[in-house]
């Protein structure tokens, strides 16, 4: 039973909107952060980049989100920001060149998510939960969504569908050709009947934003132990979420690139893959993997298709069954040396969306020796993986919808 709460939020005034929502934070190079900051007074990267404000770049730690938090306040005192008087669902739409994604914004439960109703399929690193643990204590809101996705469900979809025929409340386009549409639910029937709903739902699955929740989750924990009065109730008992539909979502993959080889030349290492692969050389052939259990490798200027020897075949869990586990289990950790995929420096990974040649340039620019693609991971093998209790090897998917920040503002 999966519980979702209307709230209060905190957002832009409809005629500032599109200047105030920003991409993630992390997004944004250097030469672009300084762009915005310079030329739009209205954008939330000023919030979340406050040391801008004094000519001071290198502000950091606790000292910085602080001042996030002053930011903030200066916006709400301008009344860049408002809160809605009553709480409420948004449903959101995204529409891209390929893709239309819509979902409900919601507030989700912090004991879901400790009682495996919410999953995740990744880990977490401790050090960057607890930095945004302390974040989130230091600035008392949280501007960008964590990623949920639920099977897709009727009853939803036509009440989305009801409100897609109104007008928006936001309807904006962005510089990279993304259409956006927001629509404010606070009819208490409408609202409900997505409570009613949800609670009809068994799992609700982490897709993107694992550092989010998890950290929301431990100061969560951390402020009910502070409250003498904790009841359960209260506004950090929650953190806000997109919920999409599985159908909706958009899966890619990401390739693998190795500075070394581990000590063996190329001819070496070919003789060592041999062990677990059928080898083709495809010379310089663009290959693209077509099914499961095959790979792309570019090595020396030449392209390689590698399909997994049946011999070597030995499936004991869903997860053994996944690409990204198969190449660690037989080329990085046996051959090239790689033991922890989150911390090694000799790989690097990027997702594979836009440039199909990049395995090939990456590697002849002498950065790397060897580069490696895969299939996408399916909706279907992520929750079983999920829902075997085990985890995927990190940045075995690239999933969008990747939502701006500041459209609702959840605080706590």
């Amino acid at each position: 039973m999966a519980i979702v709460k209307p709230f209060k939020a905190v957002r832009p005034h409809r005629d500032k909107v599109a200047l105030v929502s920003s991409k993630s934070y992390e997004i944004y190079t250097p030469e672009m952060l300084n762009s915005k900051l310079a030329f739009n007074p209205y954008t939330f990267l000023h919030v979340i980049n406050p040391g801008y404000k004094y000519h001071k770049q290198d502000i950091s730690g606790e000292a910085r989100f602080k001042l996030v938090h002053n930011r903030y306040l200066e916006f709400k005192e301008d009344a860049i920001f408002t809160q809605d008087k009553f709480p409420a669902f948004y449903i959101y739409q995204k529409t891209t060149a390929t893709n239309v994604f819509c979902g409900i914004i919601s507030a989700t439960s912090v004991d879901d998510y400790h009682n495996n109703i919410i999953k995740k399929h990744e880990g977490t690193l401790k050090k960057r939960e607890l930095l945004f643990e302390n974040y989130l204590k230091n600035t008392g809101f949280n501007a960008e969504p964590v990623l949920l996705t639920y099977p897709d469900n009727d009853i939803i979809d036509r009440l989305i569908n009801k409100y897609k025929q109104q007008r928006a409340e936001y309807e904006f386009s962005t510089t990279d050709k993304n259409s956006h549409l927001l629509w404010v639910v606070d009819n208490e029937n409408d609202i409900h009947k997505i409570i009613e709903t949800f609670k009809e739902i068994d799992t609700l699955y982490i897709a993107d934003g694992h550092h989010r929740s998890t950290s929301s989750c431990l100061l969560a924990n951390n402020l009910a132990k502070e409250n003498p009065e904790h009841t359960g109730k209260e506004d950090y008992n929650f953190f806000m979420s997109y919920l999409l539909p599985e159908s909706q979502l958009s899966i890619y993959e990401f390739n693998r690139f190795i500075r070394d080889l581990n000590g063996y030349s190329p001819d070496e290492f070919l003789i060592e893959l041999d062990t677990f692969f059928i080898i083709e050389n495809r010379g310089q052939e663009l290959y693209k993997p077509k099914e499961k259990h095959h790979f792309c490798m570019y090595l020396n200027n030449e392209f390689y298709a590698l399909s997994l020897r049946k011999s070597v075949i030995n499936f004991t869990d869903a997860l053994s069954k996944l690409d990204a586990q198969i190449l660690y289990n037989t080329v990085l950790k046996p051959i090239l040396g790689i033991k922890d995929l989150r911390n090694a420096s000799k790989i690097v990974y990027s997702q594979n969306k836009s440039d199909s040649l990049e395995l090939k340039t990456k590697v002849d620019t002498g950065e790397f020796k060897v580069s490696f693609g895969m299939l996408t991971t399916s909706i279907n093998e992520l929750k079983e993986i999920v829902n075997a209790g085990l985890l995927m090897p990190p940045k075995t998917t690239y999933i969008e919808p990747k939502l701006r920040s500041a459209l609702t503002i959840y605080e706590f």
